[in-house]
């Protein structure tokens, strides 16, 4: 399988990606490169990143926050909690089938409810993570 990378597009081929292994970026003009997971929060980017991924545990950090922009996360199978911190006692849960936005300039933390496959489309490249 041939996967689209900055540095090797494919100029009108339709590439199949394989999500378990890369993320997707969305530049600022609208094209679209991968890049493969890593571990920790992913390499900001002008645009948006979108990212199909498994989570069993929360995240390494005491919480993150995106300043260009509003994020979106959608469940696809497992539960997960999502607190802000403008309201630390209004967390809400995501079940399957379930999505919300976090606003830009949030600070918010994920807590894994049950091992969740997420899809997450997130702003940059600004932002930051308070570590453990």
């Amino acid at each position: 399988m041939r996967h689209l990378h900055e540095e090797d597009r494919l100029i009108n081929r339709i590439t199949p990606v394989d999500v378990s292994r890369y993320l997707f970026d969305i530049h600022r003009d609208l094209s679209v490169t991968t890049r493969a997971h890593q571990p920790g929060p992913p390499t900001r980017i002008d645009g948006m990143t979108v990212g199909i991924i498994t989570i069993e545990n929360d995240a390494p950090h005491r919480g993150e926050v995106h300043l260009d922009g509003d994020e979106i996360l959608y469940v696809v199978s497992g539960s997960i909690q999502i607190t802000g911190e403008s309201e630390p006692n209004a967390s809400i849960e995501l079940h399957a089938g379930e999505a919300c936005i976090v606003p830009k300039g949030e600070w918010h933390r994920v807590h894994v409810l049950e091992k969740t496959q997420l899809v997450h489309i997130t702003p940059g490249p600004n932002g930051d993570h308070r570590p453990l």
